[in-house]
């Protein structure tokens, strides 16, 4: 095996790398002034390719991440591997107007008909149950961060209350907390656009205990810091937050500290200053597991 490495997520596929003691080679990447990317890679490769990049920020990654399957099937790969931690375009599952795309189907397509196998981490799945629902593939294998999680705050904190800001952060909130023995509350969230929510907790006993929040991403920084809010106004001594997947557009990063958020720590599912808990571990026994 072989794998390749883009050099946004060069970090975490050369920990990848070691994990599974295989070489690594980087993808040379370079972008014109119109936009457009040429991508070279390797000419002397084996049948089996792992190519490790995560989808944030998709358009342009989509593109190379095409070329770079169809430029390596032409160079003699029989097998190729996406180890891609964070999944692009996994919420837009059905059709909310008319006309609209669906692109968890789209995407999904397009990612099966280049690779045989995907593996990523807590991809954003609303009503579906499987990934192969999504990715029409045998081995589309979604993994769970939790335990590397648990295993983080279990060094920070003897005890604190967990909270899941929405009923999609239930099952990682409540995997977690089993883990660590720690008591945890899932908060009522509607989203009123990208960047309103409302939101209520449940009644819980908050007052002068460490609150920590608990999602599998953060985009906008809106549902945290609503959370953070209600948390606080409930008694809570400080709040923190993890997050799977750091996205972080625009201003969140900002709004979530004026919110009162003390720490927010990540995976490194995306290059971020926040991402301190490695998934190279949890993604090289999928690899092994499907070989």
């Amino acid at each position: 095996m072989l794998l390749l490495a883009f050099p946004d997520y060069l970090l975490q596929a050369q920990r990848l790398a070691l994990a599974l003691d295989i070489q690594l080679q980087q993808v040379y990447l370079h972008q014109f002034p119109d936009g457009e990317s040429l991508l070279r890679l390797p000419t002397d490769l084996p049948e089996h390719i792992i190519i490790c990049r995560s989808l944030n920020q998709p358009n342009d990654k989509l593109i190379e991440l095409l070329l770079c399957a169809k430029t390596a099937r032409q160079l003699g790969a029989k097998r190729l591997t996406l180890v891609a931690p964070y999944l692009c375009y996994m919420r837009q599952d059905i059709a909310n107007q008319p006309g609209e795309a669906v692109s968890q189907g789209i995407v999904g397509q397009m990612l099966a008909e280049l690779f045989d196998d995907v593996i990523t981490v807590d991809p954003h799945l609303h009503r579906i149950s499987t990934l192969n629902q999504a990715i029409p593939i045998d081995n589309a294998i979604s993994l769970s961060a939790t335990n590397e999680i648990f295993l983080f705050l279990q060094q920070q904190f003897d005890d604190a209350i967990l909270l899941g800001p929405d009923s999609e952060s239930e099952q990682w909130v409540s995997a977690i907390a089993e883990k660590i023995g720690f008591d945890y509350s899932v908060a009522t969230k509607v989203r009123r656009g990208d960047t309103q929510v409302s939101m209520s907790l449940a009644e819980f006993d908050f007052q002068d205990k460490p609150v920590v929040i608990i999602d599998d991403m953060a985009s906008t920084g809106r549902t945290l810091a609503k959370a953070t809010n209600l948390a606080l106004a409930a008694g809570a001594k400080q709040v923190f937050a993890v997050i799977t997947h750091p996205l972080f557009c625009d201003d969140a990063e900002a709004h979530i500290r004026q919110a009162g958020v003390q720490k927010t720590w990540s995976t490194d599912s995306i290059s971020h200053s926040s991402a301190c808990i490695y998934l190279d571990k949890l993604l090289a026994q999928a690899v092994r597991n499907i070989l």
